[in-house]
């Protein structure tokens, strides 16, 4: 019997160290992290970066593109990579209750580890502009939700002035600790590939993402010393581009509502991003975005729309790669966080009202 259990215990032992500890855990020596942070995981990051062969033909030149799938995240969005950063630092601050504006994604994050850190979690979200599978995500997790007559930009101008003024901590982008947390995704990008790509293309909405990853890949390169930086491609939507445009958008329109955002806090951030970097910032058309998503899909991935926003600005500019180049695509969201977008967006068959006899399924089969 102590035998067995010792060989028990060492299975079990070696089982432990093999799993994934959470990207806090993973990367503890390069997160503002302490012995007196009470971790609030839920065993986020590690997400795969899966090779795209039809993107790699498609766009030649014996390129190889890569997906960064953050949208197998436990919320199902990058968001989840922030926000354990964030929750655990208001814990260790003596934090009560945690507030967001949101477009779904960091509503959904943050009702979720702040249940888990059992934080009461208020958000205010703009009337009519969340995927239902993101605000269904928040009432599950037991937010406060509070939809307000009027758009992002105006919800998250409310919750910074709130957060000033009383005893409630911000867990939106311009929290510093949501960067830290995100640019873990840029550490993964490295250990994955075993360098940097040439390119990074990802969607913009806020770009706190983009500062993020940066800022992972310029820590990283510190210490791998011989780690080429990439070039940043950060893409909007055509209807919604104030870095694009280097505007404020009033009243910004797009299918990818998680990048329906007009006034980005991190704004100034990006732009330093763009300019390290030597980068662009480019506008992609809504059609141009659907064509991307079902491109996606066809490789059995399913992301949300604006997730497609970085594919389609990859596939705008696949005359500008250098030959041989390896380029790395983000894909910020699940697709299951909009499925309204893709029973409207899909070319599948669907047939209803069909009897069920063998007869009539062999004559649609043609068998």
């Amino acid at each position: 019997m102590y035998l067995l259990n010792k060989i028990k215990n060492k299975l079990q032992g070696n089982y432990i160290k093999r799993s994934w500890p959470g990207l806090i855990n993973a990367y503890k020596q390069y997160l503002p992290v302490s012995s007196k942070t009470p971790i609030i995981s839920l065993n986020e990051g590690n997400t795969p970066l899966i090779f795209s062969e039809s993107l790699s033909n498609l766009i030649g030149s014996n390129t190889k593109v890569y997906l960064k799938y953050d949208g197998l995240n436990p919320t199902g969005s990058f968001k989840d990579r922030g926000m354990t950063m964030a929750i655990s630092k208001a814990k260790e601050e003596g934090c009560q209750a945690v507030i967001c504006a949101s477009t779904g994604n960091t509503s959904a994050s943050a009702a979720a580890y702040a249940s888990r850190g059992k934080l009461k979690s208020y958000v205010l979200i703009p009337d009519g502009y969340v995927a239902q599978g993101k605000l269904a995500q928040a009432l599950m997790y037991g937010a406060e939700i509070i939809s307000i007559k009027g758009n992002f930009d105006k919800a998250l101008e409310i919750v910074r002035d709130l957060s000033t003024k009383y005893p409630i901590t911000l867990v939106n982008s311009v929290n510093p600790y949501r960067i830290q947390g995100q640019k873990t995704a840029a550490f993964e990008i490295v250990d994955d590939l075993g360098f940097a790509p040439e390119w990074l293309c990802i969607p913009m909405g806020n770009a706190g993402n983009i500062t993020a990853y940066w800022m992972g890949f310029k820590e990283y390169s510190k210490i791998k010393r011989n780690l080429k930086l990439p070039i940043m491609m950060g893409f909007q939507s055509e209807g919604s581009a104030p870095l694009v445009k280097n505007i404020i958008v009033q009243d910004p329109e797009t299918i990818a509502t998680a990048i329906r955002i007009g006034n980005p806090v991190n704004r100034e951030k990006a732009k330093i991003v763009k300019k390290e970097s030597k980068g662009d910032f480019q506008s992609v058309t809504d059609e141009d975005i659907i064509k991307a998503y079902k491109k996606l899909a066809e490789e059995g991935i399913f992301c949300e729309p604006a997730s497609a926003a970085s594919v389609a600005g990859l596939i705008k500019n696949k005359n500008r790669i250098k030959k041989g180049s390896t380029i790395v695509c983000v894909l910020t969201g699940n697709g299951l966080k909009d499925p309204d977008c893709a029973i409207k967006n899909n070319d599948a068959i669907f047939r209803n009202n069909v009897e069920p006899s063998l007869k009539e399924i062999t004559k649609i089969l043609k068998y």
